[in-house]
């Protein structure tokens, strides 16, 4: 071997890839972790315009992997129930934790505080190796590792290369992996908003004309917002000024929540799906979204990601336990085979629910809203969403108990 030696080389930094690299290491593999962006130390979260809505599941491996011990009461907020509405209509459906008898339906977590406090974890991890503002710039595979080539000249030889790299896979792209999927015709507006009344720890998300609006309550009382609209829209949402985009949303919402008050900054990102047509070579994964993108509709995003930690970490453990090469195509096809079959319905069932509440005609309005009112009065059914979007179905791996 010509360069530096690991049994593990995680590319990407964010959520999903130091949570790869913490469970790796915590299966006794030498890891290096690759981020061209590495968090500021110290950095306050709260002006953060991306939230992620984490599973009672997710909270699961961060617990395990000793990261949520670290976040603070501003970092993160527990939504005790969920409101869904069709502005369009008069359908609604609700859940409520009590329900399930669990103490919470998630956590609304600002995105750079998982990150920075894994990344304080990683710091600390005696077989983690950072290397911080540097990129892949090639890779060969040979019989017995994979050697990458770095952008400042450096070279490491790793048994298997993990892609959490995101949409835009720089690994994915190397290793030639082609996707399938599409833009939606909407872009996301996201900030973070004060109001009047109180949001009693619900997440709320109402269809509106040109989509989705969730409020997704915040520590501090504060909601972040998720706006998924046009992208003519979105970009007149970004440029208003305050008072007005404030009325904007005081109207979106029909005074829910009370008046608007302050709004930070604004930010708007396209949508899409898109999803791997190969998770794996041989030496080779992908997990989060360099390999599978959805619609924020759910907040599904990151946990799908966690849940592809979780798996991959089970497998390089049984892996090592029997000996095994780790970077073996038969023994990742595994992580692949389960990942796929979880994935796909969610992916299918998110771009459904998309389309449908995009729709505008009359008799798909009324659809939609019978629909909804008659999920909400179906208990099983509700049951069953619920325990999915905790995360409560299937053999959950290790990481997840």
């Amino acid at each position: 071997m010509s360069g530096a030696q690991v049994d593990v080389l995680v590319v990407g930094g964010g959520m999903v890839g130091v949570c790869m690299a913490l469970a790796a290491a915590r299966v006794g593999c030498s890891v290096a972790l690759l981020e061209l962006r590495p968090p500021k130390p110290d950095a306050d979260h709260r002006d953060d315009l991306r939230v992620s809505a984490i599973s009672p599941s997710s909270q699961r491996l961060l617990e395990n992997l000793g990261i949520w011990g670290s976040l603070n009461a501003t970092d993160c907020c527990a939504y005790e129930a969920m409101s869904v509405r069709d502005a369009l209509g008069n359908g609604r459906i609700g859940f409520d934790c009590a329900d399930y008898a669990q103490p919470s339906l998630g956590h609304i977590v600002f995105n750079q505080a998982i990150v920075s406090s894994a990344w304080q974890r990683v710091h600390s991890a005696s077989l983690i190796s950072p290397i911080e503002g540097v990129g892949v710039h090639a890779f060969k595979r040979v019989a017995s590792h994979m050697s990458v080539s770095l952008d400042d000249g450096r070279e490491i030889d790793a048994t298997l290369v993990i892609g959490a790299d995101g949409v835009n896979s720089r690994v994915r792209e190397l290793a030639g992996i082609r996707t399938c999927g599409w833009q939606y015709p909407q872009h996301a507006v996201v900030a973070t908003v004060r109001h009047a009344d109180p949001h009693q720890r619900v997440a709320r998300q109402v269809f509106l004309d040109d989509g989705p609006l969730a409020f997704l309550p915040l520590g501090d009382g504060r909601s972040s917002i998720v706006w998924s609209t046009t992208p003519r829209h979105a970009e007149a949402l970004t440029g208003m000024a305050e008072g007005e985009f404030l009325a904007a949303l005081e109207a979106a919402m029909e005074g829910e929540l009370g008046a608007m008050q302050q709004v930070g900054a604004r930010a708007s990102f396209a949508l899409g799906l898109r999803h791997a047509l190969d998770y794996v070579q041989p030496r080779l994964a992908l997990i989060g979204d360099a390999a599978h993108q959805i619609h924020p509709l759910a907040g599904q995003g990151v946990n799908l990601g966690f849940v592809d930690v979780a798996v991959l970490s089970d497998i390089i453990k049984q892996a090592r336990q029997a000996s095994r090469d780790v970077g073996e195509h038969g023994i990742l096809r595994r992580y692949e085979r389960r990942r796929k079959s979880e994935n796909l319905p969610v992916m299918a069932g998110m771009d459904l629910i998309q389309r449908l509440f995009s729709r505008h005609a009359e008799p798909v309005n009324q659809i939609r809203s019978l629909g909804l009112s008659a999920a909400d009065r179906l208990t099983p059914l509700k049951r069953l969403f619920a325990q999915q979007a905790m995360g409560f179905s299937g053999d959950a791996p290790d990481l997840l108990r």
